[in-house]
């Protein structure tokens, strides 16, 4: 069968009628009752019980009716499918993110990139730079919300800078209450800061981030004593409040309440973070033009400088 016969079959059971059928189709009686024959045929069953005076459907017509006009339905939106697709209103965007991104600047693009184009569905993925940078490099997925390496990106990768924003400290609430740490006018100092045991991302896994923290120890004369490292967000949060040492995480971070952890400012001018997006510049996904696009504008933008 194809789908010449399908309008056919389709116009006989809906007028029971092969004359006005024939009509609606623009065609003549006797090479539609060739079709409707042929069909019948086919399927090794009648769906139509004929007489001089009338034309019904037979039982397997019957059933069979509302899953030909299903079929045809979807045959006639294909057309309409594509344009979308074509435009990037409908299809899929795969959108991996960096676990800093989760508490700022993903839930806004999000929210507004599903506001505008509700039809397309955004499969999230969770994972560290290195992980989004080596997948895209591989074909997989279409953009990225990652911490930029210090060192660049390879050149078939584009960039785009979201934001950034000051770090802050989370300390445990009970080194506080123990006087282990004290603060200066609500901010900790420097001197203190260094002192104390850090908790932090693994250098292999976000070099930039991990120089930027160490880096500050540098500046004010300090070393770093990491203590224990964790690859989530959400891990180091815990480790801090369960006491294990204090972590520099993004301000937005402060969104993520957790008990026995306070967020508070440096006395010193804070490091940024600096947070954008990484896609293959040859990847012409109209799901992914559309979602740069929305990137682009400043109702969507991280935190300024």
């Amino acid at each position: 069968m194809d789908v010449r016969q399908l309008r056919h079959f389709l116009a006989v059971a809906e007028t029971l009628h092969f004359g006005r059928a024939a009509e609606r189709l623009g065609m003549t009686q006797p090479p539609l009752s060739q079709s409707i024959i042929a069909l019948e045929r086919s399927l090794g069953a009648p769906l139509f019980a004929r007489t001089r005076r009338s034309v019904a459907l037979t039982a397997l017509g019957e059933q069979w009716l509302p899953h030909v006009k299903g079929a045809l339905a979807g045959i006639d939106g294909l057309d309409a499918v594509a344009r979308r697709l074509r435009d990037g209103t409908a299809g899929h965007l795969d959108l991996s993110f960096v676990t800093t991104a989760d508490y700022g600047l993903l839930p806004t693009l999000v929210r507004r990139y599903a506001a505008l184009h509700p039809d397309v569905e955004i499969r999230l993925k969770e994972a560290t730079s290195d992980v989004q940078i080596a997948d895209l490099l591989a074909g997989r997925g279409h953009v990225g919300i990652v911490i930029p390496p210090g060192e660049g990106l390879p050149e078939p990768l584009g960039y785009r800078r979201l934001g950034s924003e000051r770090l802050v400290a989370a300390i445990p609430e009970t080194w506080l209450a123990e006087g282990r740490l004290a603060l200066d006018d609500e901010r900790l100092a420097s001197a203190a800061l260094i002192g104390a045991p850090l908790i932090i991302f693994p250098r292999r896994i976000a070099p930039a981030f991990h120089d930027l923290v160490t880096g500050f120890y540098a500046a004010h004369g300090g070393h770093a004593r990491v203590v224990q490292e964790a690859i989530q967000m959400q891990t180091i949060i815990s480790l801090v409040s369960a006491g294990i040492g204090i972590a520099l995480v993004p301000e937005s971070l402060r969104n993520l309440a957790r008990t026995g952890v306070r967020y508070v400012d440096l006395v010193d001018a804070a490091p940024r973070l600096e947070t954008g997006l990484v896609w293959r510049k040859q990847d012409d996904t109209p799901t992914l033009r559309r979602f740069l696009a929305i990137a682009a504008d400043p109702e969507v933008e991280g935190p300024a400088v």
